[in-house]
């Protein structure tokens, strides 16, 4: 997506989604070749807000007004209340919600062998809420 084209809030929406998948991404990839030193709540942070923005492309795309709020299970409760389906997966997706605020602040100390796992079903998600903003208007 190019920043230039975005046309709604939903867009915008998967569009910083998009780039706090990135960013996780390539911090995750320094950061196992040892490339660099970085607190590993820094890659969750990026995979909270991801997730986040996501599910709130999600809910803007379906005209749904959003609180403003950093709790995913908040926002899957929302989708969830307006019949918008998403994987069954999203639901561990939860546990980054503790990285939106405390993982800026505090140590969690997470175990890096998670944040795979935490990849697989976020591009799971991405791919889920592309597909539903260019096929439904």
């Amino acid at each position: 997506m190019d920043k230039g084209s975005i046309k709604s809030s939903a867009e915008m929406f998967l569009y910083k989604a998009t780039v706090d998948y990135n960013s996780a991404k390539a911090l995750y990839k320094l950061f196992e070749n040892d490339e660099i030193e970085i607190d590993i709540e820094k890659i969750y942070f990026d995979l909270q807000q991801c997730v986040e923005k996501l599910l709130k492309a999600l809910l803007s795309h379906h005209k749904v007004t959003i609180q403003k709020t950093h709790d995913i299970e908040a926002l899957l409760a929302i989708l969830d209340r307006y019949d918008i389906t998403i994987p069954n997966e999203s639901e561990r997706l939860i546990d980054l919600t503790d990285y939106a605020v405390e993982g800026r602040y505090d140590i969690i100390c997470d175990d890096i062998t998670d944040a795979q796992s935490y990849f697989d079903e976020i591009e799971i998600l991405l791919t889920v809420t592309k597909t539903n903003l260019l096929t439904t208007h």
